[in-house]
């Protein structure tokens, strides 16, 4: 099997700012660099404790209490390290927890840090620990970062034992499809580990410390998306089987055997979902190792993403019921219901005494109530009947001397349904985003079968994540027609809004801004009327809501689209 990597080693491997080897000579070195790499990931650690260890700069002398800016009030040092400190903090003006990192201004890295940082917060996906500050005041550069008190690590969640099949999945296409989109901003981690992955009490998955952890470290890369890439399958890795994929302990985890090489996860542990593991393999063994399983190896998140979506999906297990309780037969004293049958010697049970007699007065109103019911309703099957008559007289009356004449301006003619208007091509549309969302599937919005659907990328919440205002589909008529309705059946409640491009549009247009709203509404099953008469070739649905899926995930998914005149 080839040699991993340096820059996978160097990440992976839980050797701190220093690659590990594989060399038993420098086994004391490794369980040191290991050490000091458990106290540099606990930096981000909520609630968990420091320990001292010398740096090239000395910290400043901060204590619990102290107030930066006059808004951060430090309350627990959570770790110093390497010229640097981390605190639990109060945001006294907002009122909530934070994390702060803390350096001297005239560190060797603080530069590279506040650039980090700044860069980390305005990317603004949620789906990484957000950046909230990062400033430079009285000799020091502090950064605050959100605190996610309801967060769970990685670490912690493989305590007791390896994830479930759909939660490593959940893990995997989240982690990988966050990074895909921080490295099209070109930003990369460099530092993902067990510690650095969080679970919210939702069920999402988030990732702290994007570019700022590796700054802090002072870490590097010259192949960022790859390194990135194995760190996610190593994840993925330890979420299956339990274990690091590399020699050495860490995170908790119990390393391979020596000198076996890297082995599929469904050969460390039975039962592992095939599918992941070999995903998992493509992306650690990115360098020609899996050839053996003809799968082409992952080498950035993005086709990591690409893979994950031509996996089948992994359902959600089903949800444990409690059993219902032991039915118990009842016994009634009047009838024969419930009674149980006689048998000889058996004993009888007591019967319950006898209800009080209702009192004269509750007889008499009873008796009032149906009298006054059995006469309305006497009086309404009359009434009834009556209007029933004299309606069939004027119908024989009409009939007798009403003409049939068609040219008649007082007749009534039958309302006409609108004839269908054949839809030529569909396109997916997604100027906000990466341009393209399952487009091999987007046919299936218009073959006559709600059975099969078009489906957008999965997303964090029903608002896209935050990342965009919407997408949808264009639809092309072929030519300029009048559009009456078009009726969308979906996958799940959606909100949508019928947008229509001008009868001068000689192409379908590119930009959001070509097209003008028509019409809106949300449900299953939506008709999209204008308000007035509308005429186009091109119809763009453009999706504003995204309803959570069977899988835990937010998905547009329309399985059928009507156009009628």
């Amino acid at each position: 099997m080839a040699e991993r990597s340096t820059a996978a080693v160097d990440v992976a491997d839980n050797s701190g700012d220093e690659p590990l080897t594989a060399k038993a000579d420098q086994s004391t070195a490794d369980g040191e660099a290991q050490n000091r790499e458990r106290d540099t990931d606990n930096v981000e650690a909520q609630g968990s404790g420091g320990t001292e260890s010398p740096g090239k700069v000395s910290p400043p002398e901060l204590h619990s209490g102290h107030k930066l800016a006059r808004r951060y009030r430090l309350e627990e040092c959570v770790t110093r390290l390497d010229g640097f400190s981390s605190w639990r903090a109060v945001d006294e003006k907002l009122r909530r927890a934070v994390g702060v990192h803390i350096l001297p201004a005239d560190h060797t890295r603080a530069r590279s840090v506040l650039a980090a940082a700044r860069s980390s917060a305005l990317l603004g996906d949620p789906r990484f620990v957000q950046v909230l500050d990062a400033v430079e005041e009285n000799d020091l550069v502090y950064v605050v970062h959100e605190w996610l008190p309801d967060a769970t690590e990685l670490t912690t969640l493989l305590a007791p034992g390896p994830l479930e099949a759909y939660d490593a999945y959940q893990l995997v296409s989240q982690v990988a499809s966050a990074m895909a989109a921080a490295h099209r901003e070109g930003l990369a981690h460099l530092r993902l580990n067990p510690n650095s992955v969080l679970r919210t009490s939702s069920g999402q998955w988030r990732i702290r410390g994007l570019a700022v952890n590796a700054a802090l470290r002072g870490i590097s890369s010259g192949t960022p998306q790859r390194t990135d890439t194995e760190a996610i399958g190593a994840l993925l890795y330890a979420a299956l089987t339990q274990r690091w994929p590399y020699e050495s302990d860490a995170y908790g985890l119990s390393g391979l055997p020596k000198d076996v090489g890297l082995i599929p996860p469904d050969q460390v542990r039975a039962g592992v979902h095939r599918g992941l593991s070999e995903l998992s393999m493509r992306a650690l063994a990115n360098d020609g190792a899996t050839a053996s399983r003809h799968e082409s190896p992952c080498t950035t998140p993005e086709e990591l993403v690409k893979a994950i979506g031509e996996m089948p999906r992994i359902r959600p297990p089903e949800p444990a019921f409690a059993a219902p309780p032991e039915y118990q037969r009842t016994t009634y004293q009047q009838g024969s219901y419930g009674r149980p049958a006689s048998h000889p010697g058996a004993t009888q049970p007591v019967p319950p005494p006898p209800a009080p007699l209702q009192s004269r007065t509750g007889k008499v109103l009873k008796w009032a109530v149906s009298a006054l019911l059995i006469a309305a309703l006497g009086l309404g099957s009359w009434q009834l009947a009556d209007a029933l008559m004299d309606q069939g007289k004027k119908s024989d009356d009409t009939n007798q001397t009403q003409p049939t004449d068609g040219n008649d301006k007082s007749s009534k003619k039958p309302a006409t349904a609108g004839k269908p208007v054949p839809i030529s091509e569909v396109h997916d549309f997604d100027p906000f985003g990466d341009q393209s969302e399952k487009p091999g599937d987007v046919g299936k919005v218009f073959d006559s079968s709600t059975a099969t659907y078009w489906q957008t990328d999965f997303y964090t919440s029903a608002d896209f994540g935050r990342l965009k205002s919407g997408l949808g589909v264009v639809l092309d008529l072929g030519k300029v027609q009048q559009v009456g309705k078009v009726t969308v059946t979906f996958v799940g409640d959606t909100s949508v809004e019928l947008l229509t491009a001008g009868t001068d549009a000689a192409s379908m247009p590119a930009s959001f801004d070509a097209y003008t709203k028509a019409a809106e509404g949300s449900g299953t099953t939506v008709s999209l009327k204008p308000g007035k008469s509308v005429k186009s070739r091109y119809l763009l649905l453009w999706l504003t809501n995204l309803p959570l899926q069977d899988d835990g995930q937010y998905r547009g998914r329309v399985a059928d689209i009507k156009v009628t005149s």
